[in-house]
């Protein structure tokens, strides 16, 4: 596997895979698992270089948002979702559920986002939905 490239500009927007249904939810509405392959995962570490680190310093002197973090943080989240939907396409699975992440800081330089999941196989489901009375 390779590495994605990060995105050339701080204004391209980050669009959710094609060919895999990724959701926070433990399940797919319209669709049935029909198998729970396991746990799936996306890791990225990145570096603040250090011009970064003192531009960021200044900054937060003024106070309000740090918008080169946002855009370093926004672009390793889409790093790590794309690590963990090629994950989760190299074990068979169709879709991922339950997707969440985590973040932590090593160094003081340098962040860590994990992306995970659960790797499964959806089918749309063919039941039809009965309508719900009150009555």
């Amino acid at each position: 596997m390779s590495a994605p490239s990060a995105p050339e500009s701080p204004q391209e927007t980050y669009a959710p895979p094609r060919d895999l249904i990724v959701v926070t939810t433990p399940y797919v509405p319209g669709h049935q698992i029909t198998k729970v392959i396991g746990a799936t995962f996306g890791l990225i570490v990145r570096s603040r270089g250090l011009g970064q680190n003192i531009g960021a310093y200044f900054r937060s002197w003024a106070g309000g948002e740090i918008k080169l973090y946002t855009q370093l943080l926004e672009q390793v989240r889409h790093q790590a979702i794309q690590r963990l939907c090629d994950h989760a396409r190299s074990l068979g699975a169709n879709a991922v559920v339950s997707v969440g992440f985590d973040t932590s800081e090593m160094m003081g330089t340098m962040t860590e986002v994990f992306a995970y999941g659960t790797a499964v196989v959806i089918e749309p489901d063919r039941v039809t939905a009965q309508p719900v009375s009150l009555h």
